[in-house]
């Protein structure tokens, strides 16, 4: 039986540090307001509702956070599960606990495994919640801790799933604020309902190592003290650490290791009481014992980014046998256990005491914290899902670099100079040229690692980034800002195409039409052309007709657009005759026998050619297909497609290059299945770099009918290339 958490336990806690009688009456207050709302309402595990808000309320205390964020932590579930509304709260509580509860309320609200619809805009409100205010995290997390000691409570399929939800994104959320006790408890209880065997068999074998290693341990141990106390370090003290169980998992995963070549699972943690003792320490286990070779750290003079600091080092103790020895002080372990908590615990007596003050020192501490309104923002402009973007980008960050000032960056594996040039602002990657790393010059697809220290050089007479450039990156941020600088170009070129095209044919025509953004706009809105550039952007693109577009203006829709642009007499067409089911043409060949190639498709509307193949007849090729190029040129031959035959469709295969997230294959499958194109066949595969690569088979009557599916393909946030296959 669980001990039952009561408010006078709460308002213990909180008395160790707060006194104010305003503050602890409005903890009070909310207590009842909390427990006569939530009266009659019961957990999964049976116990009263008001269990739960008065655990995370103790919870926050323990960290000793702010009045408002345990009165928010009291009252966090009232508007979504009660009538409770978010005007009563600011009313009866004031602002800044409302905008708490608030961003906690949009936090909840999200349906994290949704498979209905897209989830970018709830991600949206999750992350703009948290980057208004680090306290909506901090409720949520310590909410989610004690939603996960209940866990045994739900059905097996919603176990699996807030399981999968916490590893994804609480734990690492937890991680980069350096609040290693709730990472490792979120991690470790997700692992045991995802992966229930392999927990418990690693559990097992940590504790028989345990119990096998605790002697050589307590022996290493007092070997420390002696020489702790004989170079005089006064106050230290020495604990063990052992690794949580999901961290051994992921790490014999990643470095495919045995259980038994796991070196840290126990290890030392020396505190002392300030950092020269720290380096003192470390001079005298290596003086000592013989420290292997790059198993040496130094996060004191180099932090991480979620402030944790430290001293890590690996030494052939007693007996021959290898320990893991970490060496800090007792802020330093007090910050490496707590996190960002630890720094901005909360104090009575603090003068100019704001939120908006916290939240500055908060940002200024932990630098990845700002990009997470970055992130927000950019979800926000592309339509993109920013919670997939950060998983990797800052969640997944393990890479430490350094700029030519010394600043820290943390980046993931994998990433190259042109992360680190699109991190430190926009124009400075499109102008990217080379980068120094080291002092010395490397390539753009050289791979960051730790310690780096990164130089970038630019150029204002570079144009800009090219395709390649998507390959060679790994951040989605970096990705992201490629792609709408080549967007951006692209449409650029398509404008100028569409005002060639346009001109010819307006001299075709024999006709003169003044065009300005209204007299397009009143033509053309209802197909989303609303200026000038959007009208030949479109006919660059071949979505819109140069003919046509002519025709419409002037007002002669009684003409047939297609009769003005056909390439031959109706005598010419008379003397053909097409007795074949691909809808080609060849000139005194009435009867030819004609393939499509297989190696490049070809559909109605492609530049084509003909191949005289041996046994096979003539074999229709693309122009550009390169199967073509080393053949024999007297084997060519002229053919045509005759668009008057209408035949049954044409075999044709894409593939689809976009960033991997939640039922993209899905909007692809949708999005085809509204235009005219047939799906034969679909799948999708990761490449090298994590990204999708999706091949779909195709039948379509013509090239037109390919283009404006291709064209609308491109409107799914995160697809970045689509290209026709030849093989």
């Amino acid at each position: 039986m669980r001990s039952t958490m009561t408010i006078e336990r709460v308002l213990e806690q909180v008395k160790t540090y707060i006194h104010n009688e305003k503050s602890l009456d409005m903890i009070f207050r909310a207590y009842i307001l909390a427990e006569e709302k939530h009266r009659g309402q019961f957990r999964k595990s049976n116990d009263p509702y008001i269990q739960h808000p008065l655990e995370v309320a103790f919870m926050l205390a323990e960290l000793h956070t702010s009045p408002a964020t345990i009165t928010a932590g009291l009252l966090h579930d009232l508007i979504e599960d009660t009538d409770v509304t978010k005007e009563h709260v600011k009313e009866q509580f004031g602002e800044d606990v409302c905008n708490i509860v608030d961003g906690v309320t949009k936090i909840s609200k999200l349906k994290y495994m949704t498979k209905e619809k897209a989830l970018a805009k709830s991600h949206q409100k999750i992350l703009l919640a948290m980057a208004k205010d680090i306290r909506v995290v901090l409720v949520k997390l310590i909410d989610r801790v004690h939603n996960m000691r209940t866990l045994e409570y739900q059905p097996n399929e919603k176990q699996h799933l807030i399981a999968k939800e916490t590893l994804d994104l609480y734990a690492p959320l937890a991680h980069r604020m350096g609040m290693y006790r709730v990472k490792a408890e979120l991690e470790d209880i997700s692992y045991k309902y995802l992966e229930p065997e392999n927990y418990q068999r690693v559990f097992q074998l940590v504790n028989e190592q345990r119990l096998t290693r605790e002697e050589d341990i307590n022996q290493m141990k007092s070997r420390i003290e002696e020489i702790l106390q004989e170079n005089h370090i006064q106050q230290f003290e020495i604990r063990g650490r052992v690794k949580n169980i999901f961290s051994v998992c992921k790490k014999m995963e990643q470095k495919q290791l045995d259980f038994e070549q796991i070196y840290d699972l126990l290890a030392l943690r020396i505190l002392v009481p300030s950092i020269e003792n720290c380096y003192h320490a470390l001079g005298l286990m290596h003086g000592e014992w013989t420290p292997i070779p790059k198993r040496f750290k130094d996060y004191i003079a180099t932090p991480k980014p979620n402030l944790y600091q430290s001293l890590h080092t690996t030494v052939v103790g007693l007996n021959g046998k290898i320990y893991e020895i970490q060496i800090r002080t007792y802020e330093m372990d007090e910050v490496a256990e707590l996190g960002i908590a630890a720094h901005w615990a909360y104090k009575e007596d603090k003068k100019g005491y704001a939120p908006e003050i916290e939240q500055l020192e908060v940002a200024a501490k932990l630098k990845w914290y700002k990009e997470l309104l970055t992130y927000a923002e950019l979800g926000e402009l592309e339509d993109s899902d920013p919670l997939q973007n950060i998983k990797e980008d800052i969640f997944g960050a393990n890479v430490y670099v350094f700029t030519p000032k010394g600043d820290v960056m943390d980046f993931p594996n994998g990433a190259t100079p042109l992360d680190f040039a699109y991190r430190i602002h926009t124009e400075v990657g499109n102008h990217t040229v080379g980068a120094i790393i080291n002092n010395k010059i490397v390539p753009l697809t050289y791979k960051l690692k730790t310690g780096d220290v990164v130089e970038i050089k630019t150029s204002k007479n570079f144009n800009g980034p090219n395709e390649a450039w998507l390959k060679i990156v790994k951040t989605s941020h970096a990705k992201h800002k490629i792609i709408a600088i080549l967007n951006r170009q692209k449409r650029e070129s398509l404008i100028e195409k569409g005002k060639e095209d346009f001109a010819l044919a307006l001299k075709n025509e024999n006709a003169t039409i003044k065009l300005t953004d209204k007299v397009v706009s009143d033509q053309f809105q209802k197909f989303g052309i609303n200026n000038l550039d959007d009208f030949y952007y479109e006919i660059g693109k071949n979505s819109l007709s140069a003919h046509g577009a002519i025709n419409k203006l002037i007002g002669n829709t009684a003409v047939d657009e297609e009769a003005l642009i056909k390439q031959y007499t109706e005598n010419e067409r008379r003397r053909r005759k097409t007795v074949n089911e691909y809808s080609i043409l060849i000139e005194g060949l009435d009867k030819a026998r004609i393939h499509l190639a297989n190696c490049c498709h070809p559909i109605l509307g492609d530049n084509i050619i003909g191949y005289v193949s041996k046994g096979a007849g003539i074999v229709v090729h693309r122009l550009e297909c390169h199967n073509i190029k080393h053949t024999q040129e007297e084997r060519f031959i002229d053919v045509i497609w005759d668009d008057e035959f209408e035949s049954k469709g044409y075999d044709t295969s894409i593939t689809i290059l976009a960033f991997d997230r939640r039922n993209i294959v899905a909007e692809i499958i949708n999005t085809l299945n509204s235009t005219s194109a047939s799906i034969t066949s679909i799948s999708s595969n990761k490449n090298k770099d994590g990204d999708l690569v999706t091949k779909v088979k195709l039948v379509v009557r013509n090239l037109s009918i390919l283009q404006n599916a291709i064209t609308n393909l491109y409107k799914i946030s995160d697809i970045y290339n689509i290209e026709r296959v030849i093989k």
